[in-house]
Formats: C-alpha cells, structure tokens, sequence
C-alpha cells in the first residue's frame, strides 16, 4: 500500500475516507497515540463510537476473537475502526499473526484497522510493506515547543512565556514527560495563566539551576558556578549523575566538533554564514534527539569552541568518560561529588596533549 510520515497522514485524513488498514511504527508514542485518535475521529462518528471502536493488545488476541474483531459489520454506521497495540509482542510464528496476513489479502472495507508497533522494537516488514505504514518519529527540537503549546491549548492551559522556556529546559524535548508535566500543570493553575514560580514548584527547577545552566557554566569554564549548580540540578525530579553527565558530554562532543571546523578554517561572518551554519549542517544531517533548538546549539557549540583548544577537549573527553565510570560503579554513591570534581577539572587550562 502506501508509506507516510505523521503529518503526511493528518494531511491524508482531511481528503477522502481512510485506508482499511494503518500500520503506526517509529520512536514517538505519543504521537502514536495522536495518530489513533485522528483515525478514529476521520473514520467514526463520535455518537457511533461506543458500539463502532474496539481496541484489543496484541498479544491478547486468538485467531477467533482477531477475525471477529475485524469482520463484525458496523453497527448504524459506515465504518468500525479496530485498534491493536503492541504488535512488536506478536511471535512470527503464531497464529493471530498468520490470521493477519491472510486478512490483509483482503481487508473488510467496513472496518479500519490499525495496527500500532511499539517505538522498542524495529517495525515488521511484511506490514511495512503490505499495509498504510506511518513512520512516527520524534519531533525535531523547534517543533516541540509548538506542540506544547498545542497540547497546553487542549488541557485548557494558558502559560506565561516564561513559564514554557522553564518547563522545557526542565523537562527536555521527551512528549511523555512533557505531556505528564502539562497534566499535572493545567490542575495547578485551574483557569488561571500558569506561571514560572508554578513550573518551578511543580518541578522542583528554580530559575537559572537548570541542567542546561550546568552545561552552560562547564563549557564556559566557570568551574566554581558549575560546581555549585552540581547539587541542585541532582535534586530535580527524574535527574542522575548518569543523565546530568550525558549533557556535558554531548556538549563536549559538539565543542570538540566546532573546534575542529575552527582549526580548519571555518570561521563565523555577519551573513550568518561560517563556523555555526556548518554545525548546523552536520546537526541537520544526523537529526541527534535531545539537544532543544539546532539553530540555539550550533550557536552555543561555536562560541565554547573560542574558549577551547583541541587538546584541552580531547582531555576533557577523557576526564568525562573516567566518570562515566565512576558513577556506573557499584562501589560509589557519590555522584555530586564525582561531578564536582569534574567540572571543576574542566575550568583548569591544561597542555596541550602530545
């Protein structure tokens, strides 16, 4: 049949009656679970829906009750709609699965069946192939803040500019967390705006003690600011050593990155051209997850490039992956201090490594 992307689909929904059968698999499950919701609204008629929508685990379902499923006739109206999670769960071998394939020679037009493949395992490729498969990807960092908004619009919650940058930066780019944290944050601030003070005592982040600011201060070498946002940031709700170290490193492989376009030539101009376009370019080209706007990394990557040698960041690498190690040990509990050390032994200017 057909391939889409999700926003190619919500296109397709718009223009003519659905596919029979839609087969949603990628990295973002939320969206996974929006692209449901937009099916069945395309294809159900909301006062119908009680009797028209089922929705069954793969890995529930006998060959009997799945061809039920699929061929019982709608009930005063035109169209069913059979929702299945979990396909990453049903075996090749099993039978449901050999019930599925024999259905897919042909499909019930009465019934729109949608097959959602959960974002742990890589999709199948027989359904790839033989249904309307949707790649449902993680958004790129600039849209997420849309989508915020979006979804802060549907819970009936207002937020202070502010207050959004804050959540963001707490929270990061994940829509599960993030989709948690607007739940939770739309009950708090009932109908009133919700503001920063709101974010930060909903998620325990106070203005400028965000893991960004961490990362920020490390790669601009104030080791002493770094070192005593260590603690606070370690105390936020669903933050580790591991996680918080994850930043810096990412920001040390991306300064590194920059350093090396400097040391071959690559330099900034007012045109926007230079040093940050062409990190911008590689960004564009790997689509790395979790780093917020490319265009603000790029900037930020650049401008800690100045402030660095090559050898220093080859060091630092180094010093980073020590603790890695000491913070995945068995043996050690401390992870402020092991992150204190180091962003205070990345302040120190050191040789240049041989």
């Amino acid at each position: 049949m057909g391939a889409l992307t999700f926003d190619a689909l919500l296109r397709s929904l718009k223009q003519g009656v659905p596919d029979p059968v839609y087969y949603l698999h990628g990295e973002e499950d939320v969206l996974k679970e929006e692209a449901v919701r937009a099916l069945l609204q395309r294809a159900v008629d909301p006062a119908a829906r009680d009797f028209n929508v089922d929705q069954r685990g793969a890995a529930e379902l006998e060959p009997e009750s799945f061809n039920a499923l699929v061929n019982t006739p709608p009930m005063l109206a035109v169209l069913r709609a059979v929702v299945i999670r979990g396909m990453e769960h049903l075996r090749k071998t099993s039978k449901v699965r050999q019930e599925l394939h024999r259905y897919l020679d042909a499909p019930n037009p009465s019934t729109v069946l949608i097959l959602v493949h959960g974002a742990a395992e890589s999709p199948d490729a027989e359904l790839l192939r033989r249904t309307t498969a949707v790649t449902v990807d993680r958004l790129p960092p600039a849209r997420v803040a849309r989508w915020m908004a979006h979804r802060a619009q549907q819970l009936g919650l207002t937020l202070d500019a502010d207050a959004g940058e804050l959540l963001l930066a707490a929270v990061g780019n994940d829509l599960g967390p993030l989709s948690g944290e607007l739940e939770k944050l739309a009950s708090l601030a009932g109908e009133r705006p919700a503001s920063r003070d709101d974010v930060a005592a909903l998620v325990g982040v106070r203005r400028g003690e965000t893991l960004q600011d961490l990362v920020e201060s490390t790669l601009e070498r104030r080791g002493a600011a770094a070192a005593r946002l260590v603690r606070p940031v370690l105390e936020q709700a669903g933050m580790s050593g591991v996680r918080a170290l994850m930043a810096l490193g990412t920001a040390l492989v991306g300064t590194a990155l920059a350093r090396a376009e400097l040391d071959r030539g690559t330099r900034g101009d007012r045109a926007g051209g230079g040093l940050a376009s062409a990190l911008l370019a590689h960004l564009r080209t790997a689509r790395p997850y979790g780093l917020g706007s490319w265009e603000q990394t790029a900037a930020r990557w650049a401008r800690w490039a100045e402030l660095w040698t090559g050898g220093e960041l080859r060091s630092a690498l180094r010093m980073a992956l020590d603790a890695d190690r000491a913070l995945k040990s068995s043996t050690v509990t401390n992870e402020a201090g092991i992150l204190e050390q180091l962003v205070l032994s990345l302040a120190v200017p050191t040789r240049e490594a041989a």
